[in-house]
């Protein structure tokens, strides 16, 4: 496989594996994710679509503008990880109230009294010290350098 080609591979891969762990954190494990949460899963939502369409376009130029930006995305997720992490940690305050909204239509304060309130400033789960948005910001910015340096090395 060439360096490009599993750049486009990793662009596809991690997105998805991280998707795939925050819903299945979310939706097996019960951990409900905060405000914050939710906005590190936006640029990976955004970085599949953009991956597959340069996974299609291959090795056009329009292909590879496509995998910049997916990588670009990927870094964005990152970055938010990062000052999720570090309300977390209490580096920073964060910006937002953190808490999740009940949902529209329902009987408003049954909605209220059954929505788990979730603070960002608190990690549900952590491993070695690192919470969830913390290996986010970890794996997404690494795979991002990892994705940018494949795309810019040359081909032998």
């Amino acid at each position: 496989m060439t360096s490009i080609g599993l750049a486009r591979t990793l662009a596809l891969v991690v997105p998805t594996a991280l998707l795939a762990g925050a819903l299945g954190s979310e939706h097996l494990a019960g951990l409900y994710p905060c405000e914050m949460c939710h906005w590190q899963r936006w640029p990976h939502y955004a970085a599949v679509p953009l991956a597959l369409i340069a996974i299609v376009l291959r090795s056009n130029s329009i292909g590879t503008a496509f995998l910049w930006l997916a990588t670009f995305a990927i870094f964005v997720s990152g970055a938010i990880g990062v000052f999720h992490a570090g309300v977390e940690y209490g580096f920073w305050e964060g910006i937002t109230g953190c808490a999740t909204m009940p949902a529209a239509g329902g009987d408003f304060l049954t909605d209220i009294a059954s929505t788990p309130i979730i603070a960002c400033d608190r990690p549900q789960w952590t491993l070695f010290g690192i919470s969830l948005a913390g290996f986010n910001a970890i794996i997404s910015i690494g795979a991002a350098m990892v994705i940018a340096w494949l795309i810019r090395k040359p081909t032998p």
